[in-house]
């Protein structure tokens, strides 16, 4: 039986854009502040949740799936001031608390605990930057899943907070300065009184903090009131020799990069002066700084520059571009530790000072490593490796003796062994061999029965590798297959693919994706009806174009956080910055190509659609909830069949970073049943 939907509030907005009538009937759901969006909100929860409790097996799994989140584990480690420094979970925690301990055999001893910061969990500890010496903890704290950051300092010694903070930071890290005084970081202008988290961010600055003054006090370091897209992410080299600049715009991978001797007063050097390519400062040996680039090496390469002879003229090839794309280069000791991608999975090298090899880092099997931490002329270095079926396993790797061994290793209430893990290529649209992991059960019967979940991302140059989700695992459990695609515009081969998958290339994502299910179909591992879909954020824009497309291929879409409004994303936040990746709805031909592929104005009344579970928050300051709000009220009235759709909004909770665990298993466990239950499953 069809649902009765709460009506969404409505007004006759039709905008001329290029030519063309756009009607937004759901603009008034922009504002979240409404009384009418407040009561949508309400109601539709209302819906949503009365619709799953009726489902059996919700409980059931909410239960196998706290008892798999439930295990300890490291997510974070680092060495600094020769003191070592991790980010742990005792497993149900809300949020990671971060430990300290003097030498690798002593007790870890608490150091922050954001879990005592609020009573819900929703205070959640979003960076943070230990000082050269290892005295200082400088840490940013983010509310309700906010990308809006307060800053404070902790002594390490004592684990006392001083009287420091910072507020109006977002998109920043914390900079120490060589003697522990101060840090630099990068901050917004105060948003005017009475406007909402909605308004876009422009003309980001660099200041410098010095500890025990008020932030009124602190010194504008660098502004470009000439730029207001311009970003700064402000370091310190690790010598103390210089004060670093990474100047980002959007969302590419290009960026500027600035320096001048630290202490000096005089304007930063503009080394690379031009958004041309990508150059990711790795460290730097006196004058010689060191850079991961791909200028004229789509897949990466380690160069560097001496700034003492010149500029970008001085640029010698350290490590040539190879086959695998060059993922991540991090110091070493005295040398490099490079992270390439093999089809989307990991291998470490090393290599020396001059680029030569130092051998490989042993890895256990196809997988990812989402931690590397070494600092220059430091013996240690560690390294967490993870894949779809095993948690992060954190390692130990002595440089001058090359013994590595385990560090933690975490147990787990779950079987690996009965699953396996394997990659096959599936030919797009065009015959481009699109990667596709799949993971399942051992002797998986080929029948056009399993219940399978596609998941994908397809963009911002962001590969999609091996991760462990713990919440995947009641999946697998119940006969599940999970399927993960690397689209074009990801980053699993270098520049020319992701920029095969970005503006007017956009609809090769979504071929690339549809072809990964239609294969799913022809080789027998399920049928149009047990096949679900699944994205977030970039992957949810993802979602929504698939089940748009090709609604009968699905039987299940599950947008999460999704950028569904093609035409307005640009005005919200950090909105602007997408236009790297998507074209901007203000240029006529970018105009033509968003259109065609935008969910929310593909919708066509009538239309028998998959059920699907919308997921948002209302706190969402990076995508915001209006993209959700609008697609499901248009999505809810152009439904012509008898699926459901239905939008879980999560309050106290942003785009996703830093949910407490609680929120996490929660919504999973209404993700699963509300799937499983659509397939007759449940």
């Amino acid at each position: 039986m069809k649902l009765s939907y709460p009506p969404a509030p409505t007004a006759k907005v039709v905008e001329e854009l290029h030519g063309v009538q756009i009607p937004d009937p759901y603009r008034p759901l922009e504002d979240p502040q409404a009384p009418e969006t407040r009561a949508w909100i309400e109601a539709q929860n209302r819906l949503t949740f009365g619709y799953l409790e009726q489902i059996p097996l919700r409980e059931t799994l909410r239960r196998r799936l706290e008892e798999l989140w439930n295990y300890p584990r490291v997510v974070s480690f680092f060495k600094r001031g020769g003191r070592y420094f991790s980010l742990r979970n005792d497993g149900l925690q809300n949020q990671n608390v971060l430990y300290v301990q003097e030498h690798l055999e002593a007790a870890p001893q608490v150091l922050l605990d954001p879990n005592t910061l609020s009573e819900d969990g929703t205070v959640a500890l979003s960076n943070y930057a230990v000082s050269r010496d290892g005295r200082y903890l400088a840490y940013a704290l983010s509310k309700s899943g906010s990308d809006w950051l307060t800053w404070k300092v902790r002594e390490v010694a004592t684990a006392q907070d001083l009287p420091d903070e910072i507020r109006w930071s977002k998109f920043s890290s914390a900079a120490w300065l060589p003697d522990g005084s101060g840090f630099l970081y990068s901050r917004y202008d105060e948003p005017a009184e009475g406007t909402d988290y909605t308004g876009a961010n422009y003309f980001q600055k660099v200041y410098l903090h010095r500890l025990g003054t008020p932030q009124q006090q602190d010194v504008l370091v660098y502004e470009r009131p000439d730029q207001k897209e311009w970003g700064f992410q402000a370091f310190v080299t690790h010598d103390g020799r210089y004060e670093c600049l990474h100047v980002w715009r959007g969302t590419h991978r290009e960026n500027l990069f600035f320096y001048r001797p630290h202490g000096s007063e005089e304007p930063f050097v503009e080394l690379v002066g031009e958004f041309v390519a990508s150059f990711e400062f790795i460290r730097n040996q006196g004058s010689r700084f060191y850079f991961k680039t791909n200028l004229e090496a789509p897949r990466g390469r380690v160069v560097v520059v001496d700034v003492a002879q010149g500029g970008l003229e001085t640029l010698e090839t350290l490590v040539p571009e190879g086959e695998d794309t060059l993922s991540f280069a991090e110091p070493a000791g005295d040398g490099l530790v490079l992270g390439y991608l093999h089809h989307a999975s990991h291998r470490l090298e090393l290599v020396d000072l001059e680029g030569r090899p130092r051998g490989r880092l042993p890895l256990p099997t196809l997988g990812m490593v989402p931690l590397v931490a070494g600092e220059e002329d430091d013996p240690e270095l560690f390294y967490g490796f993870t894949s779809f079926l095993y948690p992060l396993t954190l390692y130990h790797h002595h440089l001058p003796t090359g013994q590595t061994r385990p560090l933690f290793t975490p147990p787990l209430q779950f079987d690996p062994s009965l699953y396996e893990t394997h990659q096959v290529f599936v030919p797009s649209r065009d015959g481009t061999r699109i990667p596709l992991f799949l993971v399942h059960k051992k002797g998986l019967q080929l029948d056009g029965q399993n219940p399978t979940l596609l998941y994908g991302y397809g963009g911002f140059n962001i590969p999609m590798t091996p991760a462990f989700n713990p919440g995947r695992l009641v999946w697998l459990e119940q006969g599940g297959v999970f399927a993960q695609a690397c689209l074009r515009g990801g980053g699993e081969y270098g520049e020319d693919w992701y920029r095969a998958g970005t503006l007017e290339r956009k609809q090769n994502v979504f071929d690339d994706f549809i072809a990964c299910a239609e294969w799913l179909i022809a080789q027998g591992y399920t049928k149009p009806q047990r096949l679900a879909i699944q994205g977030g954020s970039n992957g949810g824009l993802l979602v929504g174009a698939a089940l748009t497309q090709r609604p009968e291929l699905f039987g299940v879409a599950l947008p999460a956080v999704g950028v569904l409004d093609m035409l307005r994303f640009h005005k919200f936040t950090i909105g602007w910055a997408w236009v790297s990746d998507y074209g901007s709805p203000d240029n006529p031909e970018h105009f033509r190509s968003l259109r065609a592929y935008s969910p929310l104005h593909n919708l066509k009344p009538g239309t028998h659609y998959p059920a699907t579970l919308i997921t948002t928050a209302d706190h969402d300051d990076r995508v915001v909830p209006a993209h959700s709000f609008k697609f499901a009220a248009a999505l809810q009235a152009a439904q012509g069949g008898p699926a459901p759709i239905l939008i879980r909004i999560q309050t106290k909770a942003g785009h996703g970073l830093g949910k407490p665990t609680r929120m996490l298993i929660e919504e999973q466990a209404d993700i699963y049943a509300f799937t499983l239950h659509q397939m007759g499953l449940a």
